[in-house]
């Protein structure tokens, strides 16, 4: 044998392998990029939250060193975490982004949405949601949701198709193998994208670690007045918390995801740093939805019944 061919053999048996973040990020990336390439008028779904924070990181990573192509909307239920909106406006300034913010409460004073009787309004986000979607003419929009958040989640594919209504069909969910997307759609018709598909909330952790991406001081341990209802730590708050019975008191809480304050439940932690979190989530027993959002205890297909109206 040459020692050319030699040279040649000894490169085969070194092959080149992306660590699991990588693959994660590069898989991601791609999306990005074939969602600017097929689509006229992309927006991303951005709370300030953990998940919309790495979605932004990726895009940003995406299309450097130009500006991110797309713009940021976020549905405001007027409940939200005060700590969290002031951080996305941080966020959106000190990336020069465009956000548009449709909100719950001016539907509520219009009289075109009604308050529920137990005071939440994550599911009267939907209204706001697919209308602002409909008049921006939005085809394309990203979302942070992940498979193993929960089980109507792991249905969906990474490029979702929603009729002129906004609502989802499972059954017309299409093939994505080898990671080749359809994004064809009739007018009126939109894409849900979700780059994070494949992600678990201990890569999502991992990830931040190493890149070093600011999140509210929300997901780390702090001291917080909070009351507990049907297991759950609450906020209390406007929206209706505490009711009779419910004491409030002060503990160490930490928030694994963050929403609507009136169904957003905090866990009790000591973990204060990134290192500590990442721990935590090692050894959960359950997803973070499942642990501390009673808006998906209201039944057993709850998520999926809100897909299905135009939900996240």
């Amino acid at each position: 044998m040459t020692s050319t061919a030699r040279s040649v053999d000894e490169g085969i048996d070194a092959p080149y392998a992306l660590s699991h973040l990588d693959a994660l990020e590069s898989e991601a990336v791609h999306i990005f990029r074939e969602v600017a390439g097929e689509f006229e008028r992309p927006v991303i779904l951005f709370s300030g939250g953990k998940d919309s924070m790495l979605m932004l990181h990726l895009a940003l990573k995406a299309f450097a060193p130009a500006p991110v192509p797309f713009s940021l909307l976020h549905v405001d239920t007027g409940h939200n975490f005060p700590e969290v909106l002031e951080f996305r406006d941080r966020t959106v300034e000190r990336y020069g982004l465009r956000l548009h913010v449709a909100s719950v409460q001016e539907y509520i004073d219009a009289g075109t949405l009604r308050e529920r009787p137990d005071g939440t309004r994550n599911p009267l986000q939907i209204v706001p949601l697919t209308e602002r979607i409909q008049s921006e003419r939005f085809d394309a929009v990203f979302g942070g949701g992940r498979r193993d958040e929960e089980k109507a989640r792991a249905k969906e594919r990474v490029f979702s198709l929603r009729d002129e209504f906004s609502q989802w069909d499972p059954r017309r969910q299409r093939p994505e193998l080898w990671q080749l997307y359809n994004g064809r759609h009739a007018p009126g018709e939109h894409v849900r994208v979700f780059p994070l598909s494949n992600w678990t909330e201990l890569d999502v952790w991992q990830y931040i670690a190493r890149e070093r991406i600011d999140l509210p001081e929300i997901y780390f341990a702090h001291e917080r007045e909070v009351f507990n209802r049907k297991g759950m730590w609450l906020t209390a708050g406007g929206w209706g918390g505490p009711k009779d019975g419910e004491s409030v008191e002060k503990r160490s809480v930490r928030y694994r995801t963050v929403g609507d304050m009136s169904c957003t439940g905090a866990v009790d932690s000591d973990a204060a740093t990134l290192d500590a979190v990442i721990a935590e989530i090692a050894t959960a027993r359950l997803t973070e939805r499942g642990a501390t959002r009673a808006d998906d205890k209201l039944s057993e297909a709850a998520m999926e019944d809100r897909k299905r109206e135009g939900y996240f």
